[in-house]
C-alpha cells in the first residue's frame, strides 16, 4: 500500500500543479494537500480563536484568589451580620446622645446665661463674656466664647468645675490667670468653647 501511495507521486511535478485540475491529481498530492489544509485551519483556529480562549481564561484564573478572598470577607460579614447591625443601632443612639449635649443656635445665649450664674454664685465678678466669631470643622461649628472674670483662686477653680459640669458639652482652653490685688485676687481670661453639629 505505501508503495502505491510513493507510486502516485511519480512524473508529478509540483511546477505544474493545476488547481482547477485537482481531481485528476494523484491520490498521494490529495491527501498531502488535504493535509495541509487541516494543519493551516488547525493553525489559524488556534491562533484567531483558542488563544484568545486560553487568553482569557488565564486572566480569570489569576482573578481566583481575590475572588477567594473577597468571598471569605463577605463570608465573614454575613455570618456577623446582626452584630454589626446592633453594633451599628448603637453607634446612632451614642451619636444621638451626642447631639443632644451640643447646643443649638437657640440654646447658644442660655448657655451664656448658664456660664454667667456658675460665675457668679461662685463669687465672680465678670470683666467679660461674649461670643466671638463661628469657626466652621468637618462636620461640626465651633462656637467661641472669650470670657474675662476676677476672684479667688478657689472661686476660679469653682467656676471651672461648674462650666466641666455642664449639661452641655463645653471645653476651657487658654488659660491666663494674673494677680490683681496683694488680697489673692486673681484675673483670669480664658477662652471657652461649645459646639454646634452641622448637619449640612
Amino acid at each position: 500500500m505505501l508503495t502505491g501511495f510513493k507510486n502516485s507521486f511519480r512524473g508529478f511535478d509540483i511546477n505544474n500543479l493545476d488547481f482547477s485540475a485537482a481531481g485528476s491529481w494523484p491520490i498521494g498530492v490529495k491527501v498531502v494537500f488535504y493535509l495541509l489544509i487541516l494543519i493551516a485551519g488547525i493553525t489559524g483556529g488556534y491562533h484567531f480563536y483558542i488563544k484568545d480562549l486560553v487568553t482569557a481564561h488565564e486572566q480569570e484564573v489569576r482573578k481566583e484568589p481575590d475572588l477567594k478572598d473577597q468571598y471569605r470577607i463577605k463570608a465573614y460579614q454575613v455570618a456577623n451580620l446582626e452584630a454589626l447591625k446592633q453594633q451599628m443601632v448603637d453607634v446612632e443612639e451614642r451619636f444621638s446622645e451626642l447631639l443632644k449635649q451640643l447646643p443649638t443656635d437657640t440654646e447658644v445665649p442660655g448657655l451664656l446665661e448658664d456660664i454667667t450664674d456658675i460665675g457668679q454664685n461662685s463669687g465672680l465678678s465678670f470683666d467679660v463674656i461674649s461670643l466671638a466669631p463661628e469657626k466652621k470643622v468637618k462636620f461640626y461649628i465651633e462656637l467661641p466664647i472669650n470670657i474675662k472674670v476676677k476672684g479667688s483662686y478657689h472661686q476660679l477653680g469653682e467656676f471651672v468645675s461648674g462650666v466641666a459640669a455642664l449639661p452641655r458639652i463645653v471645653t476651657l482652653h487658654d488659660f491666663t490667670i494674673s494677680p490683681i490685688s496683694r488680697d489673692g485676687d486673681l484675673s483670669m481670661t480664658i477662652a471657652a468653647r461649645t459646639y454646634r453639629y452641622d448637619d449640612k
